[in-house]
This record gives structure tokens, sequence and C-alpha cells, in this order.
């Protein structure tokens, strides 16, 4: 994998926000209409902050589209931060002259509190470990960028993975899991984006939603934040994305690696999770009914989450993430000051939110989306993504076919003569790869996954 490339730029209180994206194929349709939904969900939520309110983010295409369609060069997307005007001062580029030094320091005399560097450090933050890591005797310098505003950028590029995906017939959406420790009845879990987005929590289950908003107005009274968890779910999806080779090429890894990537992410499972650790075998795997209409295999259940031997296996991917509670306490933790290492009272306060499990759901949709778009385009390649989806179509119609009976000597019907592969149009193989033998020895049959 490594075909979709991208890389976010800026700080919270920053100009704005940027993001690259490299390998989109030419000919897709994309305009700035079709990211801003995704951010308009990320900035909604019950339990959500102050900033929403000043933030309307809206993504300004750069680069990389002409006319309405992609033209296979970078995609350049920016997303303005309203708040910047207030910051100006604080954030500037340039080196401060001795006047604007002291325009700041009278300012931090008077209260100002954005004026005044940052030095008592937060637990649970990235405060102390990157001061001492970069050498900053500023925290603003860590927070800025290791604030969860940074996702704003991922989203926007999300929505270019989004875009890509919708046309290879996959859509990708979550709801929100748990909150505080209560959780949604798993028969009520959403079966489409329309139905999780219809609540304020983006969650489906009214009476678990009324418990969690309970929760979050708990907190809330008491100065404090809780966390949960979010489940994304991906429909559409071909058997065979990723692969058992090698540790760097399993799906299961990356979409991992790219959910526990999310600033507040503590932890990632699918399917069943960690709960297949307390049930024997023979109540977690599942069972494979056979090739069904249209030549799709069926699994009587999914607790793999749609993932065997870090292949896709044709059924739903859900992949769950859980969110630890916020770190900026409104009734700040005791912690130390960064400069003389003493002991304080409370550690520096940032405005912030109560409970961001809705909004990470967003923000977790983004990175799942920018994974299986990789690995769709890693699989199925082409400069233009009609060229993409000829390939899918091609690998989707081999796979669907009835695999021929093998034959005296190990060969398959359909083989050469000489026990060699007939040619790939012989067998089917026409996007480019062998057919693999069908033998019952391939990934999952072990104790791999």
């Amino acid at each position: 994998m490594g075909r979709l490339r991208w890389l976010t730029a800026g700080e919270s209180h920053g100009r704005s926000l940027a993001v690259t994206i490299e390998g989109v194929p030419a000919g897709l349709s994309l305009g700035a209409a079709d990211l801003a939904d995704d951010l308009a969900r990320r900035q909604r939520g019950y339990g959500r902050g102050a900033r929403q309110a000043i933030e309307h983010d809206a993504a300004d295409i750069v680069s990389g589209v002409r006319h309405g369609m992609t033209i296979g060069s970078p995609i350049l997307l920016l997303v303005a931060n309203r708040d910047w005007e207030n910051w100006t001062r604080v954030m500037q580029v340039e080196g401060l002259s001795d006047e604007e030094a002291a325009e700041l320091s009278a300012a931090s005399a008077e209260g100002n509190k954005r004026s005044t560097p940052v030095t008592r450090v937060r637990p649970g933050h990235a405060d102390l470990a990157g001061a001492l890591k970069y050498g900053f005797d500023d925290v603003r310098n860590v927070l800025e960028r290791a604030s969860a505003r940074e996702t704003a950028a991922r989203v926007a590029a999300g929505g270019v993975a989004r875009a890509i995906l919708r046309e290879l017939g996959v859509e990708v959406w979550s709801f929100t899991a748990e909150v505080g420790g209560v959780a949604v009845d798993p028969a009520r879990a959403s079966r489409s984006r329309a139905e999780a987005d219809a609540s304020p929590l983006r969650c489906p289950d009214p009476e678990a939603e009324t418990a969690m908003i309970a929760r979050i107005d708990e907190a809330r009274s008491n100065g404090d934040t809780v966390g949960g968890v979010f489940e994304v779910v991906a429909h559409g999806l071909p058997i065979g994305l990723g692969s058992y080779v090698h540790w760097d090429r399993r799906l299961d890894a990356a979409l991992a690696a790219a959910v526990m990537s999310i600033n507040i992410v503590k932890g990632v499972e699918f399917g069943l999770g960690f709960e297949q650790t307390k049930r024997f075998g023979s109540a977690v795997h599942d069972v494979i009914e056979g090739r069904g209409e249209g030549g799709r295999w069926i699994h009587r259940s999914n607790n793999a989450g749609g993932l065997t031997g870090g292949i896709t296996n044709g059924e739903p991917l859900v992949i769950r993430g859980a969110v630890k509670p916020i770190s900026t306490l409104a009734r700040p933790l005791p912690s130390a000051d960064l400069i003389s290492g003493e002991a304080v009272d409370k550690a520096h306060y940032e405005r912030s939110d109560i409970s961001v499990v809705p909004a990470a759901g967003v923000v977790g949709e983004a990175m799942v989306m920018l994974t299986l778009a990789d690995a769709m385009l890693d699989k199925f390649g082409g400069d233009t993504i009609a060229d993409t989806h000829a390939a899918l179509d091609r690998y989707v119609e081999r796979i669907s076919r009835v695999i021929p009976a093998p034959v005296a000597g190990g060969r398959r019907a359909g083989s050469g003569t000489d026990g060699s592969a007939a040619p790939a149009a012989a067998v089917g193989a026409t996007d480019g790869e062998a057919a693999d033998p069908t033998d019952g020895d391939g990934a999952g049959s072990g104790g791999d996954d």
C-alpha cells in the first residue's frame, strides 16, 4: 500500500489548516460540496465546546481539480481558521519586534491568557513530553499542533477518499456506540449514515442516547469530561484487499494504525473484538455457508469484522475506536510547571469540549476511508478512475466464477499440459494476478488470526 499519500499542516489557532493528497486518479468528479457535509458533521454532537460556534469549516480546493474533475496531480485543500483573527499576534509567523513583544507582555500582565506563555502542563496531554522532546519553554508550541483541530484537515481529505470509494461502490459511516459506560443495544446498531446522523449524539438507540446525554451533563456539571466508543462500518468492499504475505500489507494492521493515530483514541478492535477472548472458537469463528447469488461467498456471522488473515472477506468492515476523556478539564487536575519543575495546584485550561465521541466517529470514518481508498488503488491501480473501475469489475467477475476442480498431478482444469498455468485470460485472472489455489490452506485456516 502507499498509492494514496497525504499530509496535513497547520496549527489550531494559525491562519489555516492544509492537506495535500497525492495519487487520486484523474476523472473523478469532485467539488467543495463533496467535502462540506463531513466537515459539518465533525462539528456537531452533544457535548461540543464554544469553538464550534466560531468555526464554520469549509474546504477550499486549491489544486488538482479542474472543471469539477480531478486531473491526476496532487490535490491541495485549505480549511481556514476563523478564530485566527483573535490570535494574530500570538500566532504570527514573523519574529516579534520589540514593540510587538512589549504588546504581548503588557496584555499578559493585564490577564490576557492568550498572550501568556503556557508552562503548567496538562495530565493526559502531549504538553510535557512534547515540550521536552522539542526543547520548548512555551507549551503553546506543542498544543497548537497536538490539538484535535488538526483533524478537520483529515476529514477534508477523507471527503476525497469518500468520492473514490463511492465511485467504486463502497459506503462508509459511523455511529456512537458508547459514552461513559452506556452502550447501545447491538440489535440497534446503525444501518446507514442517515440513521446515525438523525440524533444529537449520532446514536441509533434512543434509550441509550438519553442515558449518554445524562452522563455528559453530569461531566459538565462536575467540570469534567467523558469518553466512549465509536463504530465505523464499510459496506461494498470486495474480497481480497490487503494480504497475509507480509506484516505491512495486512489491511487490519493499516486500519488499526490509522484509527489509533486519531488524537484521542486509545484502543481499536474489529468485529467482536476483545469479546472473542472470553469465548470458545466454536462460538467465534464465522461459519462459511458457501457461494450465494451472484457468486458472493456468504458467512453466517461477522464476528471477524470483515477481515481474515489481514484480507477483506466480503462481509462489512466493522471497526471500533475507544475514545478517552478529553485531557483539558474545566476543573483542572494538579500538575507541575515546566520551567520550575515544581508542583502546581491546577494544570493549564484551554477552551475545550466535554465529549467528542460523535465527532471522533466522523474522524474515524475519514481515517478508515483514506486507508480503504489506498488499498483499492493499490490493488486495482488506474491513472483514471475509469481504469480503476474496470479493473475492479474484472476482478469481481473472476472471483465470482466457480473454481475448476483439481485434476491428477495437482493441476486444475484449464492449466497447461506441462503443469504450468494457462494464460491469464484462460483462467479469468484478467486483473493481472494469478488465480490462487483454493485447497483450504489459505489465510485464516490456521491460527494466524
